[in-house]
């Protein structure tokens, strides 16, 4: 979640649609995907449609990672962390089967299995920093900046700038020690590497629910909604669980469509590097760049990179998601400690990201559901730059130790 609380939240029921903004978002949707289609296949257009659904969904149920992270940490609150444990247990009962024959529908499908070295204790450490800085994670910030928050549209800018830097050092990090890749699908079979996942999600889970009784006393409830039925459906807010099922479902949709699971920030660094390139510079010359995918995809157009075409659906679908719920109201007007926030935590969450293998999205959320050890590992060192974070936040954002721990929603 991010800090974004009034520009980000479901409107209340009285809020009327924002047609403007609506209109030109859901024409963006239909048109977008028709153009993709046309264009680069019917995979790249219904790809294009599945990001508008994930930034629908991320947007009306709020969910996110950064605040849930930071309530926890501040207040002992974990609510968010439980709807993120929900999500995982969902996605691994779905992915481990698929992942283990190796096939859906027919299709060759893999997980996001990536080394466990120095470079992701570091990335995802950095990244944690990142997200309390930058005011939220991956997912969050395209959510934000799609549902019309302009301090996240600096964050996303610098997101774009630390992903492409770290392209240039990506053969340093990687060169430091690491173990291989490991998979719990490979190490234990799906069936043992669900129950492994399962009792970890247990664990966690019931880990929060003892240190919030202990510092509160009781268990946080969710807000009670004053609309009901298709109504809430189309303007929010939508239970955060909902909304944890719901992405799980969606990523798995990814790995059926896609023959991978959902990720966010490659497409950070692919962009970079294309406006490197419309500066005079020439990244193909960087090692990053000249493995085969990656070259590939510097010399085709974005339209034609999953990621990307993902990214696009994810910022317009959280805009219709803004107009229908009546929030869509951009403000240029950033506190200028909160803009050296942003530009500072969207260079971590960048550089991170990208030495990391991977995001809160990318690493945590489809490396988990990909059995990958790296996974986990990034999530230890993830929560450990968040509590740094989270201590470096009042000087930008004039916060007590507990005041406004709560703030925001991605």
């Amino acid at each position: 979640m991010t800090d974004a609380t009034l520009s980000a939240r479901p409107a209340p029921v009285s809020a009327p649609f924002d047609r403007g903004p609506g209109l030109t978002a859901a024409a963006a949707l239909l048109l977008g995907t028709l153009l993709i289609a046309a264009g680069f296949g019917a995979r790249q257009g219904a790809l294009f449609l599945l990001g508008g659904a994930l930034g629908l969904v991320l947007y009306h149920a709020a969910f996110g990672f950064t605040s849930a992270w930071r309530v926890f940490l501040l207040e002992g609150r974990g609510r968010g962390l439980r709807a993120q444990m929900v999500m995982l247990a969902l996605a691994v009962l779905l992915f481990f089967p698929v992942l283990a024959s190796g096939s859906l529908f027919g299709q060759p499908v893999s997980g996001n299995v990536s080394p466990l070295g120095l470079s992701v204790v570091i990335g995802a450490f950095l990244f944690g920093i990142g997200m309390q800085m930058g005011g939220g994670c991956a997912s969050g910030t395209l959510f934000t900046a799609g549902g019309g928050n302009a301090r996240m549209v600096v964050t996303l800018l610098f997101f774009v700038v630390g992903s492409v830097l770290a392209t240039i050092h990506f053969s340093w990090w990687t060169a430091l020690p690491s173990l291989p890749p490991v998979s719990l699908v490979e190490t234990f079979g799906a069936p043992g590497g669900i129950l492994v996942s399962l009792a970890l999600f247990a664990l966690i889970g019931g880990a929060t629910v003892l240190v919030e009784r202990r510092r509160n006393g009781r268990l946080e409830s969710g807000a009670p909604s004053r609309t009901q039925g298709l109504r809430r459906l189309l303007h929010g807010p939508w239970p955060l669980v909902a909304g944890a099922v719901a992405l799980a479902l969606l990523n798995f949709a990814t790995l059926a469509i896609a023959g991978r699971p959902w990720g966010i920030t490659s497409a950070f660094a692919l962009w970079g590097a294309k406006g490197a390139q419309a500066l005079g510079f020439q990244p193909e010359t960087w090692s990053y760049w000249q493995t085969p995918g990656n070259s590939k995809a510097l010399a085709s157009s974005v339209f034609a990179d999953v990621t990307s075409v993902m990214d696009f659906g994810i910022i317009a679908g959280a805009m219709l998601a803004a107009a229908l719920a009546g929030r869509f109201a951009p403000s240029l007007r950033i506190p200028p400690r909160q803009l050296l926030a942003s530009v500072i935590g969207g260079l971590l969450l960048g550089y991170g990201a990208r030495i990391a293998y991977g995001c809160n999205i990318g690493a945590y959320f489809s490396g988990i559901a990909s059995g990958s050890l790296h996974g986990w590992l990034w999530l230890a060192a993830a929560f450990v730059g968040n509590g740094v974070g989270v201590r470096l936040r009042p000087f930008f954002f004039g916060e007590g130790a507990r005041g406004n721990a709560g703030a925001g929603n991605a």
